[in-house]
């Protein structure tokens, strides 16, 4: 792997906010009462930098929207945290919040300035409790994990983030290979502590180039902006042709068909922004008209190439519901699966109650929540998305507690009577409707995904009546 690129923090700044527009929150830190040693050490720092500490705070434009950025430099004894540098973080995190601007941190330390000792050390706590109170007040907290970030730093302010990218070939760890070593006897094994594997464990979203941050900023802030209601509304629900309705074993074999539209078709007629997209179950931003949401959904084409939802695909899910929650945005669930991963792997790994959770916190969100049951909506992998304030399902679209053929084998003790079972569940989206379950149906065949786009568009803006969340169905 070749060696990650250098770059001072006043680069990095220059490289990401736009021209003219830096503006410096810091103020010249307090180096009164110090040990002489110590403050030798600093001016050493100092003269040999340019730089007063070891982070730089201030706001600046990025793509035309003003943001906070806390950058390390680590040249400046190694980036460490000592009690002028978390004054000084701190200090801007409560100014971001306070002047409601996202925050962008650029982490790259060695963690607790170790001249300082204790003291030194709880000022992670405090950078973290300012942290956690942007954070609750519904404002962006984006990091991005620079070479490289260890220690105290790694373990507080810089894996808090709504959403962590990170510099390609980073070395990213808890403690830095020399240290562990040292302490252990024990070598770190070559490439655990990287980027690249933290991406591979779900710990990172992207690994992404330096060229790249600035526009990756930029692009997730302004869809993240509420616009104006421009008041107009694309879609208008037609009539149900009856003779156009599927049977339930037609609707399955339809929404099984190779080729059938599905998450990245619909998405592909919004704007986006990708969080995670790397396995069943997607993650990120969008833009439903004016409305900024998270949206988590199945992404058909990777469970059609045999991997299907497992544990840590439903952590995802919940780690979008928080997400929603947390940034106070809608949040949009795209159901389309042919259920959970069947596996050893997935027992071991708590597969049950992974769904238990998810389905818990999306019931118990505080944000508006639209689901859509767009093709297949077998068991439990797809219940854990589909409670919502207001559901809507393309026409053919089923949803079921088993896939037919497993309804069969518990009847029947085979499949062959998969599309009776189907007939007999009342498993389709028009049957849902009919039960109070289902909002919108919507006719795939006649309005297509723009028209499910739209009224998408037309739920969010509409007013919440009733709890659809906390409903139970009762036989009609």
């Amino acid at each position: 792997m070749a060696d990650p690129e250098y770059r001072t923090a006043r680069q990095w700044i220059d490289d990401l906010v736009d021209e003219g527009s830096w503006e410096s929150w810091d103020t010249d830190p307090d180096r009164a009462g110090l040990d002489p040693d110590y403050a030798a050490e600093l001016a050493r720092a100092t003269e040999r930098t340019g730089a007063d500490e070891s982070v730089i705070t201030g706001a600046g434009m990025v793509g035309g929207i003003r943001v906070a950025l806390v950058v390390s430099d680590f040249r400046f004894l190694a980036g460490s945290i000592g009690r002028d540098a978390g004054v000084r973080v701190v200090g801007a995190l409560q100014r971001a919040t306070s002047e409601r601007l996202a925050v962008v941190a650029l982490p790259s330390s060695g963690g607790t300035r170790m001249q300082e000792g204790t003291p030194a050390f709880l000022q992670m706590t405090a950078i973290a409790a300012a942290v956690n109170r942007h954070k609750a007040s519904g404002l962006p907290y984006l990091v991005y994990l620079r070479h490289p970030t260890t220690g105290g730093v790694f373990a507080s302010w810089g894996s808090q983030g709504h959403i962590t990218w990170a510099q390609p070939g980073a070395l990213v760890g808890f403690l830095g290979p020399r240290v562990v070593e040292a302490l252990t006897g024990d070598a770190m094994p070559d490439g655990v502590q990287t980027s690249e594997n933290l991406h591979r464990q779900g710990l990172v979203d992207a690994v992404v180039a330096s060229a790249e941050l600035a526009a990756i900023i930029a692009k997730t802030l302004s869809l993240l902006h509420v616009r104006p209601d421009t008041g107009s509304t694309l879609w208008t629900p037609g009539g149900r042709a009856a003779e156009s309705a599927p049977t339930a074993w037609d609707a399955v074999t339809a929404t099984r068909a190779p080729g059938r539209v599905g998450l990245r078709e619909l998405l592909d007629r919004v704007e986006t922004v990708t969080i995670s997209d790397d396995g069943p179950v997607w993650l990120g931003f969008a833009r439903f008209g004016r409305h900024p949401v998270v949206v988590v959904g199945h992404d058909r084409v990777v469970q059609e190439s045999g991997r299907l939802i497992g544990p840590a695909d439903l952590r995802r899910c919940r780690r979008g519901i928080a997400l929603a929650a947390g940034l106070r945005l809608p949040l949009v669930t795209v159901i389309d699966t042919p259920g959970a991963e069947l596996s050893a792997a997935a027992e071991s790994g708590g597969i049950a109650g992974e769904i238990s959770c998810c389905t818990a916190e999306l019931l118990e969100s505080a944000t508006r929540t639209v689901s859509v049951l767009l093709g297949q909506g077998g068991g439990g992998a797809a219940l854990a998305l589909f409670p919502a304030d207001r559901v809507v399902a393309a026409s053919d679209a089923w949803l079921s507690p088993l896939p037919p053929e497993g309804a069969s084998v518990i009847v029947y003790r085979d499949t062959d009577h998969a599309a009776q079972m189907a007939g007999r569940q009342g498993i389709l989206a028009r049957e849902l409707a009919d039960r109070g379950a289902v909002d919108v149906v919507v006719d795939l065949a006649r309005d297509g995904l723009d028209g499910l786009a739209a009224c998408i568009v037309e739920q969010l803006d509409a007013e919440v009546s009733g709890d659809h969340r906390a409903r139970v169905l009762g036989p009609r």
